[in-house]
């Protein structure tokens, strides 16, 4: 059952309580419910999953958004529910705000999952920059269609519920709060290169995830003191949704080792 934060974060904790806490950020444009595939497999954590600020059910941003306005959205919704700490699971963007949230808020992070986040984009920064600004003058659903096709293997766009939802998701996002969002995504990455993170790290991709390669991933583990790295063979974007145990298996090891 969906809850309510002070200040208008949906979110839903599930699982024993005294279990290990794991918290799931989602990706730009989407909600927590990204991640419903992967929650049986987590069944045995205490899982907190929320709506970033202006996504699914949350209530607008309330200022501009940064990547240390999500990171505090995360500390605040911890301290509302009495968490003093957890693993910090963070898809695309949510990779970039779980890294923020472990420099501002080291003694928090139990660890770090990053699923599918950009990092340094060299030449590619133009073309990043270039969507948030379509989305920023022509809306959210502006480059939608360009995005499915690089989220999605062709034939689960095809055949697959996924598109579908991700459209739903994307129509209820709050216009304002998501090109606030669609900004971060582009410049965020700066804040984050030649960091050093010191908690225990997995860092993971897709082969054919254009926007969030390969190298970039192996770039994030080079500055974690941790590291583990695992590339997932074929899928692109968002191949959690296509495959989630493909995620959650190496996601459990993880978690496992750190117990």
């Amino acid at each position: 059952m969906s809850e309510r934060a002070p200040d208008g974060t949906a979110f839903t904790l599930a699982g024993p309580e005294g279990a290990p806490v794991v918290a799931l950020i989602h990706g730009l444009g989407l909600c927590r419910a990204v991640f419903n595939g992967m929650l049986p497999d987590l069944a045995g954590h205490r899982v907190l999953s929320y709506d970033l600020y202006g996504h699914g059910e949350s209530a607008a941003a309330p200022r501009d958004p940064s990547l240390a306005l999500y990171g505090d959205q995360l500390a605040g919704l911890m301290d509302h529910l009495g968490l003093a700490q957890a693993h910090v699971v963070g898809f695309s963007i949510g990779g970039m705000i779980n890294r923020r949230f472990a420099l501002d808020h080291p003694g928090r992070v139990a660890s770090l999952v990053i699923l599918n986040a950009p990092h340094d984009r060299g030449a590619g920064q133009e073309e990043v920059e270039a969507r948030a600004r379509t989305v920023r003058d022509k809306g959210a659903m502006a480059t939608m269609d360009a995005a499915l096709k690089r989220w999605f293997t062709p034939s689960y766009l095809q055949t697959g519920p996924g598109p579908n939802l991700v459209r739903e998701w994307r129509a209820q996002v709050d216009a304002e709060s998501y090109a606030g969002a669609a900004w971060v995504l582009a410049h965020g990455v700066r804040e984050l290169v030649d960091k050093c993170f010191t908690a225990p790290t997995l860092v993971m991709t897709c082969e054919n995830d254009t926007g969030s390669t390969p190298a970039m991933s192996e770039a994030i583990a080079a500055q974690c003191a941790t590291p583990r790295l695992k590339i997932i063979p074929k899928l692109q974007h968002l191949g959690l949704m296509e495959d989630p145990q493909a995620f959650t298996a190496p996601i459990l090891d993880f978690l496992e080792s750190q117990t």
